[in-house]
């Protein structure tokens, strides 16, 4: 098998003296989805934000196409085409929805930008209906559609998504998550995925990781997972979406 595209071996995290990520192991090969899932506070989002070099690890190695990024500064991952839709969405509420598309364009090489924006508004066509209207202003799943569109106009290599579904209704998260899966399909798009749905999680993703308290105690592919009688009654019960 070919060396992954992001490779996380070891990995501790600290917020001050508190251990958040503890010697945590995570593969993600090109052209997959990988999702992690596990409850609220297992570390998920700081896994997420240390492969994205804020917080930085303590000790172990990140690395992307064979390149260690672990100490790099996040602007420098950013330059790789490494992309992060985080949690909370985190939309420039004052700039209209076409200005925030344009922040998230990679400025080394805005010649591909209208192309990019089109892209952007066939994936999420209400965007394009809104396109002149303020972020602040947008429902929560157009605000969600517009992280991840933002994201997308850096040409990623890597998606990293933290929380797509997070407070939205039934019905947008299943247009989010058929997006996901039309990017990776269509469009070859590697993504890491971190969601507390864990049934829509595990029924998009080619492999999957548990996270409990900041370790990885299972992992196998997206299949295996949904059938797991554990992953069932820690996070599948009654949790269908």
């Amino acid at each position: 098998m070919t060396a992954p595209l992001l490779n996380v071996r070891g990995v501790e995290t600290y917020y001050g003296n508190i251990r958040a990520l503890n010697g945590v192991d995570v593969e993600v090969h090109r052209g997959e989805i990988v999702s992690l899932i596990g409850a609220n506070g297992a570390g998920k989002s700081t896994l997420m934000m240390t492969i994205f070099g804020k917080p930085q690890a303590r000790t172990g190695s990140i690395f992307f196409e064979g390149k260690d990024i672990t100490r790099l500064p996040t602007h420098e991952i950013a330059r790789l085409r490494i992309a992060q839709s985080p949690e909370g969405r985190r939309i420039f509420p004052r700039m209209t929805v076409l200005e925030n598309l344009q922040m998230g364009a990679s400025l080394d090489d805005l010649k591909h930008f209208k192309e990019d924006v089109e892209k952007v508004f066939t994936l999420f066509p209400r965007l394009k209906e809104r396109q002149a209207q303020r972020g602040g202003t947008l429902s929560g799943g157009e605000q969600q559609m517009l992280s991840i569109g933002r994201a997308l106009m850096a040409r990623p290599k890597l998606l990293l998504l933290d929380e797509p579904s997070l407070g939205l209704a039934p019905l947008i998260i299943k247009g989010i998550f058929e997006a996901i899966k039309k990017l990776n399909k269509q469009e070859g798009l590697t993504v890491f995925l971190v969601e507390q749905n864990a049934f829509g999680a595990l029924k998009l993703s080619d492999r999957a990781y548990v996270l409990v308290n900041g370790r990885v105690t299972m992992s196998g592919s997206g299949k295996d997972l949904l059938a797991n009688p554990e992953v069932r009654a820690a996070y599948l019960e009654g949790g269908r979406h």
